[in-house]
């Protein structure tokens, strides 16, 4: 993929690579695995998403990491605490899918590289809910305080469109969640920046 991933900085584009072997595999390839076994091959996909990307500006590719975008309880996720260490082997994380808030809270101890920008998943993917634009602001409030302002980013969970044809939200939901997210991003750009 490292000729098509050149072609599409090129092109002036900014490619995101979707991960959710790095998540979402724990539980699903590698459920009968050791966390171990499951670290060491992260870290295999790492170093060759790192090959492929190699000599691009970090600032051009985004990395999401992914829990998956199922209605499902997520009682079986892998802890972030347990492979940030290997995702952040990439410029950019991008949050995925469960407990966002108890993510933030792991920011206290561990420090992302410098430049490391985190896209903050304010609002979800999967509910016909709108998140208020207050919410979202203090949602990325308190990432900020804890990363710095200038490297956060507002994102959605994952995508409103996984599977073709099986839309869970409506599309006039998806527009006002979007709405609600930029208000919500203004909001906390005011707090934070003054």
């Amino acid at each position: 993929m490292r000729h098509e991933y050149r072609a599409v900085v090129e092109g002036g584009l900014v490619p995101q690579v979707d991960c959710p072997d790095l998540a979402m595999g724990r539980h699903i390839q590698f459920a009968s695995a050791t966390l171990e076994e499951f670290r060491k091959s992260a870290t295999l996909h790492v170093e060759a998403l790192n090959h492929a990307l190699a000599g691009l500006p970090q600032e051009q590719v985004r990395l999401h990491l992914c829990w998956g975008n199922y209605e499902g309880p997520h009682h079986y996720d892998v802890a972030l605490r347990d492979i940030i260490d290997i995702a952040l082997r990439r410029d950019l994380l991008r949050g995925g899918q469960s407990a966002p808030r108890a993510r933030v809270k792991l920011f206290r101890e561990v420090k992302p590289p410098d430049g490391t920008v985190l896209i903050s998943g304010v609002i979800e993917s999967k509910s016909n809910h709108i998140e208020h634009p207050q919410l979202v602001a203090d949602r990325l409030v308190r990432l900020a305080k804890l990363v710095r302002r200038e490297n956060v980013m507002a994102g959605t969970d994952c995508g409103f469109g996984t599977w073709v044809g099986m839309a869970r939200v409506d599309p006039g939901v998806v527009w006002a969640k979007f709405a609600a997210m930029a208000e919500g991003a203004r909001l906390a750009s005011q707090e934070l920046w003054g």
